[in-house]
């Protein structure tokens, strides 16, 4: 399926947003629910639709600076972590916080970044 540069953005910024509501609701105590209240794992096509309806309603410049300023507040978060915070102990099933990150920030964006070569194809 062919997707516009902004779904993309919104895609991106919708995993950001939503890592660090994960590791805000840790911080206060709170059950996280993974991926998402309301969705499942084998549901992220889903959960993708959800993020390009949440973002709709912003302009291109605004999608790019409302990730900047998520993306911004991620590495601020994980950088002030421990390392033993991030990957000492398990935090979803057998993965540690670290690494539950890890697959939800940089997969997105690998994801991305083949959709943007494939349009880039199309409209090339």
């Amino acid at each position: 399926m062919m997707i516009s540069p902004a779904d993309l953005v919104a895609y991106l910024l919708g995993w950001n947003e939503l890592v660090l509501r994960w590791l805000e609701r840790d911080d206060r105590g709170e059950v996280v629910e993974f991926p998402e209240t309301g969705f499942k794992w084998n549901q992220l096509g889903l959960l993708a639709q959800k993020f390009y309806a949440d973002y709709q309603h912003l302009d291109w410049q605004n999608l790019l600076i409302r990730l900047a300023a998520v993306n911004h507040r991620l590495v601020e978060t994980i950088s002030s972590r421990t390392h033993d915070e991030l990957y000492g102990s398990p935090w979803y099933g057998k993965w540690t916080k670290g690494r539950m990150i890890q697959f939800n920030t940089s997969s997105p964006y690998a994801n991305a970044r083949s959709r943007i070569r494939k349009w880039l194809k199309t409209v090339s």
